[in-house]
């Protein structure tokens, strides 16, 4: 599933990999992806998230069920290790949010980008 947060829009894609999904999100914004590698139940997942709420409008998340069997390659890697995050395709943390980390990499990012414009 893909979240793209929008000022104040939420758009929804149904699968990661389909390219409508992706063409929502880039479409509308050139924010930062971060990738929530994730499976139900997840209660430090949810605590990752509320952390992660106050930068919501910065980025757009993606989460990964790795439970689901699109996503085994993900299970095996991650099953012990989630809440794990991605920023850009690119490792960033994994068990709990690093929030000095994120906001580093977050902002270097968005330099990037404003860079490019």
């Amino acid at each position: 599933m893909v979240l793209c947060f929008l000022s104040r829009t939420l758009q929804l894609a149904r699968h990661l990999s389909s390219p409508l999904g992706r063409q929502l999100c880039s479409a509308s914004t050139n924010k930062p992806v971060l990738t929530l590698f994730t499976k139900k139940p997840c209660p430090l997942c949810d605590e990752a998230k509320e952390v992660l709420e106050p930068y919501k409008r910065r980025f757009i998340l993606q989460e990964v069920d790795i439970t689901l069997p699109e996503n085994s390659a993900w299970f095996d890697k991650y099953k012990y290790d989630i809440p794990v995050f991605h920023l850009n395709g690119k490792f960033l943390m994994k068990h709990q949010v690093d929030i000095q980390k994120f906001e580093d990499q977050l902002m270097k990012l968005e330099l990037q980008n404003d860079g490019n414009q």
